[in-house]
């Protein structure tokens, strides 16, 4: 053969497994979502001083003034942002109103009209308008085609055409509770008490379409009327002037105050906060001074653009929508850390203010700064990777100094504080000169530092420092593998324990077998202890390659069943038998999820560490299987951390669901809807859900990981501000360092 028929046959086998291979399906691929502005809604709210002042109406007009009727006169919001409430304040535009006793105002043609003791006026179109109506306690009205309005005292109601009364009239057996004109049909619907009429004007006719008892208030749109009651709401068809449909009592609260649809949404007031019916049936809640000034809700109305306005007793509450993407929500908590939530590096929740004034806010050392620290960090350095920002690496490498200094400063080799401050803020106990709750000197006669250190502690410090050692280069890769050495040796020096201040363990920083293996099967302490230690000496290998590492780490896996402990599911986790010590009964009352935080931190050094392909499959189908019991939970960064093996799907939709609805407030406000209509409650069980389906991240009371996101309520209000460093930082810089979040589109 020659050469050229060779390279012929080479040529037609390669074209072949060319063909070959492009026939073949392309690997799937992790979903990936495209960061385009969404809505999302902050609250900027205005107080009312006088406590004394009884609040009835609000509005805003063509020129985007914002009026506030009182019995004591026209009110202005004065100040106000978001976190900084403003007040309520007499409108002193107008002089002359001031003398008028203002019992009631609408927008007509978008200009504010206003009702007195003696006529219907207003201050627009050039102070024409000024017709007297005839009824001193007026103090219902509304305007229809061709200077024509109807007003009325509650029983008695006049038609006003052209300056004269055209018609008088009550309703039959009821009184008035509220008047909306309908310009398609031109008449004009009156709600009562427990009657729906219409004011036909074609012919002055006064006719009842519907009775119910316990109505309060009503809107019309288009072609419906929507009425609340007291128990729920209905809705009437207004060109049949018919019922549509059953009384919906499936609400937030069904006791309604106040009904509006505003910029084509259905908004309700409640003596529970306010409500919006989504377009899939479900409701946004606004409960709470998370959103509002207080929670009886006295009127709605449109605000600027998409924002709402809903007036309550306590003042006035502006629900303002804006556009933004992931990351601009993002860069505004990352200026809330950087400006109130840090600490010597470290980042810290606050939990001193009053009221919610963030000008009271202090910080002090935190039971677990150093966890919340480590998230913290490591989204900054997730941040550095994805966008090059040098201030994020700075960020990052401040928190790193922290962390790191919690080592040095207790001159014990490989044993970090919990925490440190400067010497005078603890007081020593009298009887053995050691400071309270494990603190007590430090070298530096300056400073104070504590011990007690955790297992969630040396977890933070695991994620924090391999993240590191994973990501950058030179020096600070060199000292976080100095520090993953140290503190592994340490741990194994002492028997797998750390040892605190005193040569005594420390409450949970305890991975021994003896103590490890002495729960029974089914406590959740034997599988999480074991799962870290494992996850700790795999990483410690893997930067080191120090054989003992390794030989340990299988060691404790068989000869000490910490394989089969952490392969456990996680359906086998429960409460103690009945014979078990004191110890296990009080750590399995219910689930821990301070666990789930310390497994899912934990995780990558778990997986992506193993030691060998078999044992990588292994520890991925029990990550799935944590994960899986975890997805009720919604939590983006569960979702995130399993991402991270490669899983394809992940919940990606619920993890920005999880982002989009997180709350920019992060003020701890009281919370409450245990006694809400429209959930699905469950019985009582160990995991501690209570509905089918867990709340908004922006309608709960948690916001930490390692919280139980299914509690419903909190009477604590506005005493603590958490920091957004742990709770939102972390899973959107993992979803951006994981490729499965995008930049933001524009």
């Amino acid at each position: 053969m020659d050469g050229n028929y060779l390279f012929s046959g080479f040529m037609k086998q390669f074209l072949y497994l060319l063909l070959l291979i492009a026939a073949l399906p392309l690997a799937a691929q992790q979903p990936v979502y495209q960061d385009v502005p969404y809505c999302q809604d902050i609250s900027v709210k205005h107080y009312l001083p006088d406590t004394t002042n009884r609040l009835m109406a609000v509005l805003r007009d063509r020129n985007g003034v914002i009026q506030i009727l009182s019995e004591k006169g026209l009110l202005r919001p004065q100040g106000g942002q978001f976190q900084y409430p403003g007040t309520l304040r007499p409108d002193q535009g107008y002089i002359p109103m001031r003398d008028r006793h203002v019992s009631a105002m609408i927008l007509h043609q978008h200009q504010f009209v206003y009702l007195d003791d003696q006529a219907v006026l207003s201050n627009a179109w050039a102070g024409k308008l000024y017709l007297t109506h005839g009824l001193p306690k007026a103090h219902l009205f509304a305007g229809g085609q061709a200077g024509t309005w109807l007003v009325s005292d509650g029983k008695t109601i006049n038609l006003l055409s052209e300056g004269q009364t055209a018609w008088s009239g009550s309703l039959p057996d009821d009184d008035l509770k509220a008047i909306r004109y309908d310009a398609v049909r031109n008449r004009f619907w009156l709600l009562g008490t427990q009657t729906l009429s219409y004011l036909g004007l074609a012919d002055n006719q006064l006719k009842t379409v519907l009775r119910m008892p316990a109505l309060t208030c009503f809107d019309l749109a288009d072609n419906t009327l929507y009425l609340g009651t007291r128990s729920g709401y209905l809705t009437v068809d207004a060109v049949q002037g018919k019922q549509t449909g059953t009384l919906n009592a499936s609400l937030p609260c069904p006791e309604l105050t106040a009904i509006a649809v505003v910029h084509g949404n259905l908004w309700f007031g409640s003596p529970m906060g306010a409500f919006m019916r989504r377009s899939d049936g479900k409701f946004n809640y606004y409960f709470g001074e998370r959103w509002l000034p207080g929670n009886q809700v006295v009127h709605l109305a449109a605000g600027e653009g998409r924002n709402v306005l809903i007036l309550t007793t306590k003042g006035l509450g502006e629900i303002q929508f804006k556009a933004m993407t992931l990351q601009d929500k993002a860069m505004v908590y990352e200026q809330q850390v950087r400006q109130r939530h840090l600490r010597y590096g470290f980042n810290c929740d606050v939990v001193t203010l009053k009221h919610g004034d963030l000008s009271t806010a202090e910080m002090g050392q935190r039971d677990s700064d150093n966890l919340w620290t480590s998230m913290y960090l490591v989204s900054q350095l997730y941040r550095y990777k994805v966008t090059g920002d040098t201030e994020a690496l700075q960020n990052c490498m401040e928190s790193f100094d922290a962390m790191e200094r919690l080592f040095t400063i207790t001159g014990m080799p490989g044993y970090f504080a919990r925490g440190f401050e400067r010497k005078g803020y603890h007081k020593f106990k009298a009887q053995d000169g050691r400071l309270t709750n494990g603190w007590i000197m430090a070298k530096d006669p300056e400073w104070n530092w504590r011990g007690t250190t955790s297992s969630d502690q040396t977890v933070g410090q695991f994620f924090a420092l391999t993240q590191l050692a994973d990501n950058l280069t030179g020096d600070v890769r060199q000292r976080a593998i100095t520090l993953i050495d140290k503190l592994m040796t340490n741990i194994i020096n002492n028997d797998w324990y750390l040892l605190d201040f005193d040569g005594k363990p420390t409450l949970w920083g305890k991975w021994n077998p003896a103590y490890v293996n002495s729960f029974a099967l089914n406590i959740g302490d034997r599988k999480i202890m074991s799962s870290n230690l494992i996850a700790f000496l795999q990483a410690a290998y893997h930067f080191t390659k120090k054989p003992v590492y390794k030989d340990k780490a299988l060691e404790m896996m068989t000869r000490y069943s910490y394989l089969d402990n952490l392969m456990r599911p996680m359906k086998t986790i429960g409460q103690a038998p009945a014979n078990a010590g004191e110890l296990a009964k009080s750590l399995s009352e219910d689930w821990n999820h301070s666990d789930d935080e310390m497994y899912f931190l934990a995780y990558n050094s778990l997986y992506q560490y193993a030691f060998d392909t078999r044992l990588k499959a292994k520890f991925l189908e029990a990550i799935k299987d944590h994960w899986d019991i975890e997805r009720p939970e919604r939590d983006g960064l569960w979702n995130l951390c399993y991402a991270a093996t490669g899983a394809k799907a992940f919940d990606l939709p619920e993890t920005v669901w999880y982002l989009k609805e997180f709350p920019l407030d992060m003020v701890e406000w009281q919370v409450k809807n245990s006694h809400r209509k429209d959930l699905t409650f469950v019985p009582d069980n160990f995991r501690g859900q209570t509905t089918t389906e867990v709340l908004p991240p922006d309608e709960r009371p948690e916001l930490k990981h390692n919280r139980n996101q299914f509690k419903l309520d909190r009477n604590e209000n506005g005493v603590s501000e958490l920091s957004a460093g742990d709770s939102f930082l972390l899973p959107y810089w993992m979803g951006r360092f994981l490729g499965v979040i995008s930049g933001p589109k524009k």
